[in-house]
């Protein structure tokens, strides 16, 4: 990295507290965390700046920001960044590098998946309410499944999807999967398939997982003509984006029956509206993007970007590097 022996480098940041500062500064004192400054401030020392977080950035930062060399998102997602309405001047920039959290997630969101499933194959939110009233009624829920010997389908088996995929096979369940491009099948997958299998996939699988990116060609992906295509009786988990699905779709599915139920950490629009029929319904469960939440999450993120850090302070390429044109 064509920083090597700049002194100091200043690295502009939101995200990172006092006591975080003072710990990753031990680490790499030749680096300096600029803090508490407004966009008008940040612009006007755009120059001054090796480094920022990638949610400080504006077109016209980029602009004046000369010195740049790298840029950290603080999620796995940069949809925000790269995406169709990303920042202009930071796909093309071939000096900035843009570094995510891909992978730190995995464990935790993998946990959430399968919490939202059970919760959903064993009718837990029917049985809460009757818990609520104080009532012992054994016939509260009425739609209980097992996963064992059910079917799970990763749709994008990343990072996350991997963790999800490793966990349903633990619970017995059949995995299938699809990725960007053919690798080996690991021993957790019964079949793994390229993106053309995904419609070959879907009416094999009781419960579908959405684990992918948020580009140009995922965007709307999950329409009434794809959600068709699940299984009847099925259910849709959504922990990756929620412009991947088509929300009015999805709820036509729910309504008529097609789709037996959703778990959605994300969704269309997002915060979801008081007013969506979505809240009402005792088939779906909703978090408010939260599956990701976690200490165990803190302290993968803080080994990452710690890494990064000695990279950066010693001129090293970096890890968890973004492919700025593909959007993830």
């Amino acid at each position: 990295m064509e920083v090597a022996g700049v002194q100091p480098l200043l690295f502009l940041t939101s995200a990172l507290g006092d006591e975080a500062i003072a710990e990753f500064k031990l680490e790499a004192p030749n680096v300096e965390f600029v803090t508490g400054l407004s966009a008008k401030q940040a612009l006007a020392r755009a120059s001054e700046f090796h480094a920022a977080d990638a949610h400080l950035l504006s077109p016209e930062f980029l602009d004046a920001a000369t010195n740049l060399h790298w840029v950290q998102s603080w999620s796995a997602g940069v949809d925000r960044y790269v995406g169709p309405e990303g920042l202009v001047g930071l796909v093309d920039n071939d000096r900035v590098v843009l570094t995510n959290m891909k992978g730190i997630h995995g464990p935790v969101i993998a946990e959430h998946v399968m919490a939202t499933l059970l919760s959903l194959s064993r009718d837990l939110p029917a049985y809460h309410v009757a818990q609520q009233n104080g009532n012992w009624d054994r016939s509260a829920g009425s739609g209980q499944r097992a996963l064992a010997g059910s079917t799970l389908l990763v749709v994008g088996m990343g990072g996350i999807g991997t963790e999800v995929a490793r966990r349903a096979h633990g619970f017995d369940m059949r995995v299938l999967a699809t990725v960007r491009t053919a690798r080996k099948t690991p021993s957790f997958v019964s079949e793994l398939g390229t993106a053309d299998a995904l419609e070959r996939f879907l009416p094999m699988a009781d419960t579908v997982v959405i684990c992918l990116p948020l580009t140009g060609e995922t965007r709307g992906m999950f329409d009434a003509a794809l959600i068709a295509k699940m299984k009847p009786g099925s259910i849709l988990v959504n922990i990756a984006r929620g412009a991947i699905v088509d929300t009015d779709a999805l709820l036509a599915a729910l309504e008529s029956g097609h789709v037996a139920g959703a778990a959605l950490d994300v969704t269309d629009p997002e915060p979801l509206p008081s007013s969506s029929p979505l809240w009402l319904r005792s088939d779906v469960v909703i978090t408010p993007h939260t599956a990701g939440m976690a200490e165990l999450t803190g302290t993968r993120r803080d080994v990452l970007f710690r890494e990064n850090l000695h990279r950066f302070a010693e001129g090293r390429p970096l890890l968890n590097v973004v492919d700025k044109a593909a959007g993830y």
